[in-house]
């Protein structure tokens, strides 16, 4: 059976963002410079699916739900406003998803190094392994790929680019410790 995924595009302060879902939850959330290039990368990532675009950027008319959605990751990400739990729609590998899962346990305004999110898992000698996983994340932001380090603090990777992982890093601290600096990177 083939999915059907309904997507839309939205401005927030961390630029533009696509989120798609199909009926079961949110399988896409992904930043981007342009709109066409989300929709490709949307398709890279679902080649079988059917998709249905709304087309208007910043409302999802089609779908009600990734409107809502679509709602509360703005509000999140543009003023800081508690994130509800979202249904998600994950698909991976065994690993990716004992990867993928093991993120989502990462409170916010914590960050952790590849070796410990390896040794969580399970995993100690896999560290590569689990940074190719948080790598491959197709849901960012709801799957906390950005709460992970290199062992010496420093940034480290980040698929939406290092702006966008230190500017989550920053908001999430903010709004977990109000009086404390910013991370640095």
């Amino acid at each position: 059976m083939t999915d059907t995924i309904h997507y839309a595009v939205r401005n927030t302060s961390l630029g533009l963002v696509a989120m798609a879902a199909t009926a079961r939850g949110i399988c896409f959330l992904e930043f981007g410079d342009d709109a066409p290039g989300l929709f490709a990368r949307l398709k890279t990532e679902f080649p079988e699916a059917f998709i249905s675009p709304d087309t208007a950027i910043d409302k999802a008319s089609d779908h009600p739900e990734l409107e809502t959605w679509l709602d509360a990751l703005a509000q999140h990400l543009d003023s800081g406003a508690d994130l509800p739990d979202l249904p998600l729609d994950i698909r991976g590998t065994d690993f990716e998803m004992l990867v993928w899962n093991s993120l989502r346990t990462i409170p916010e305004g914590d960050a952790i190094a590849y070796r410990k999110l390896a040794e969580n898992i399970g995993r100690p000698n896999s560290v590569r392994a689990v940074a190719s996983a948080c790598g491959r994340n197709r849901i960012g932001v709801l799957i906390p790929c950005h709460r992970v380090l290199r062992g010496n603090g420093q940034l480290g990777g980040y698929r939406w680019g290092l702006s966008r992982k230190q500017a989550l890093l920053d908001s999430e601290q903010k709004r977990v410790n109000p009086t404390d600096t910013q991370l640095s990177g």
